[in-house]
């Protein structure tokens, strides 16, 4: 079985960490819920990722190298 969260094309999942969760949130002024949400079962996630967990998703971008995105994991 291949494991999809180590394929070349997907992207760096990462879980944060609270304070640094904190800082997020409080640079855009939003709330944990206001963030984009992801499914607990997608393969890309960290197998200890859970419901209520952060992912810092890293991106390469063509116009800005690398783009950062956040996602709320759900059920």
């Amino acid at each position: 079985m291949v494991n999809v969260s180590q394929h070349e094309l997907v992207p760096e999942h990462t879980l944060l960490e609270e304070d640094e969760l904190e800082e997020v949130l409080e640079e855009y002024d939003i709330d944990r819920t206001d963030l984009p949400k992801i499914k607990r079962k997608d393969p890309a996630l960290p197998d200890e990722a859970s419901v209520g967990d952060v992912v810092k998703i890293v991106r390469d971008s063509r116009t800005t190298d690398t783009a950062v995105v956040y996602r709320l994991v759900v059920e």
